[in-house]
């Protein structure tokens, strides 16, 4: 026995240089990012990009918040966020009970729809759904940008609870619906609890998309109003892109709440994707 660890050795400590050299590629530059945003825009310019600050200037951030509007983007992002999350994840969740438990001569054809959603490119409907949005009056609304986000959310989250709710027994369903219970009794009590690990992976890929989303709301909307933190945070890529220390700035205000998000969830998201890809 005593062998055999030593000759895991070896293969232990190479495994450990390669997780340490990934992690400090992916820790890095938000280190890295973090610290320039406390340089004044000559410091960057004058120093070394990899020194830090020689006097920490902490004023970038007021700067930045007010210059971009963050307080009611950042208000706007949770609402599109936590909305757009929950309706693609019950929405397209009851979708794939019908699609893979209740048949219909209709269902082929309905779930391909809904796939072929998953090979458009948000390229190339941006304009139909500008023009869309606009022809119902939904434009500049917060209606008209959270309708488009579910829609685009929905391909993905029903293809993987289709293929997951497949793989439940018929039996089940059968039983309940012996016992008297309707379809959305059935979904609530029974399918929804055990979709949770694929529905964790829905959720977590759809935060992601929608946070970070910015051409759609770049042009479904006009007001600070209705806009979003990646609208804020591509203030200072224009004609403010000079300003380095406001530009850094505005850029970890923009990741602070994906890394929050990360931080509380973390658990969640390593068992919801390792679980949709054993299923998968």
């Amino acid at each position: 026995m005593a062998d055999v660890r030593t000759g895991n050795i070896p293969a232990k400590i190479i495994i450990y240089i390669v997780m340490g050299i990934f992690t400090i590629l992916a820790i890095y530059p938000i280190i890295w990012l973090l610290i320039q945003s406390f340089k004044t825009t000559q410091e960057y310019l004058t120093t070394s990009k990899l020194a830090l600050p020689t006097l920490w200037f902490p004023g970038n951030y007021p700067y930045a918040w007010q210059i971009g509007n963050f307080g009611i983007l950042l208000l706007n992002s949770i609402f599109y966020t936590l909305v757009t999350v929950i309706s693609v994840v019950v929405l397209g969740f009851m979708a794939s009970f019908a699609f893979a438990k209740i048949k219909c001569k209709a269902t082929p054809i309905l779930h391909g729809i809904f796939i072929i959603g998953i090979l458009l490119t948000l390229q190339s409907i941006m304009v139909p759904l500008f023009l869309m949005v606009n022809a119902v009056g939904l434009y500049n609304t917060r209606l008209g940008v959270l309708i488009p986000y579910i829609g685009l959310g929905l391909p993905m989250g029903v293809y993987l609870g289709t293929e997951f709710v497949r793989g439940i027994p018929e039996a089940l369903i059968e039983s309940a619906r012996i016992e008297g219970a309707k379809y959305l009794k059935i979904f609530s009590s029974i399918i929804f609890p055990m979709t949770a690990p694929v529905a964790m992976t829905v959720g977590i890929l759809t935060f992601t998309g929608t946070w970070n989303e910015f051409m759609l709301i770049n042009i479904l909307s006009s007001s600070d109003l209705i806009k979003s933190i990646p609208v804020g945070v591509n203030r200072f890529s224009g004609a403010l892109a000079s300003d380095y220390g406001k530009q850094f700035s505005a850029l970890v205000i923009g990741m602070i709440p994906m890394l929050i998000f990360y931080l509380i969830f973390r658990k969640q998201i390593t068992k919801g994707v390792a679980a949709g890809a054993v299923k998968g």
